[in-house]
C-alpha cells in the first residue's frame, strides 16, 4: 500500500498537523478523476507549483482545483517581472518530489509557499504527499499558518 513520502510525514509532525491519508486505487488522469478518488470537490484538490524566480530561488504557489495561477497576478504581488516553471528535473532538485506528487512539506529547502485566498475559505484541502496515488487531507488555515504562507489571490479561472 502506498503512503505519503517520510519527509512529508515528519514534516507534518513537526508541524503537529492533524491530516488524513487518502490512497487512491488506481491511477488519476484528471483533475475529476483526483476528486472524485478523494471524495472531494474538485476547488479542494490543490496544485502545488515550483515557480522559479531566479537561479536557485523558487517558490511554490498552491492553486485550488479548477484554477490557473495568474502570471500577472504574481508577478504584481512579488514586484517582479520575470517569473517561470522550471523543467520537471529541476522542480525534482529544488523540492525532492517528482511532477504529481510535489507539495509544500518536506521540500528539500523550505520555500516561500503562496497559497491562493479561496483555498482559506475551505474545511479541507487535499495536497500530493510526495508518493504517486497518495494525498494528504488537511486543514488549509493551520497548514498556511504552519508554513509560514503568503495568502493572496494570484489564481484565475481555466
Amino acid at each position: 500500500m502506498a503512503t505519503p513520502h517520510p519527509d512529508v510525514l515528519k514534516a507534518l509532525a513537526d508541524h503537529e498537523l492533524t491530516y488524513r491519508v487518502i490512497t487512491h486505487d488506481q491511477p488519476v488522469t484528471s483533475l475529476q478523476e483526483a476528486a472524485a478518488a478523494r471524495g472531494v470537490e474538485i476547488i479542494d484538490v490543490v496544485k502545488s507549483l515550483v515557480v522559479r524566480r531566479g537561479d536557485d530561488d523558487y517558490l511554490i504557489a498552491l492553486i485550488p482545483g479548477g484554477r490557473a495561477l495568474s502570471w500577472p497576478k504574481l508577478r504584481a504581488l512579488l514586484g517582479v517581472s520575470r517569473m517561470s516553471m522550471p523543467p520537471a528535473d529541476e522542480a525534482f532538485t529544488a523540492t525532492g518530489f517528482k511532477r504529481g506528487t510535489i507539495t509544500p512539506l518536506g521540500t528539500t529547502r523550505p520555500w516561500p509557499v503562496i497559497a491562493d485566498q479561496r483555498l482559506v475559505e475551505r474545511s479541507e484541502i487535499t495536497l500530493g504527499s510526495g508518493s504517486h496515488d497518495v494525498a494528504i487531507g488537511v486543514e488549509p488555515i493551520p497548514l498556511f499558518t504552519a508554513l509560514g504562507a503568503t495568502i493572496a489571490d494570484i489564481s484565475e479561472l481555466e
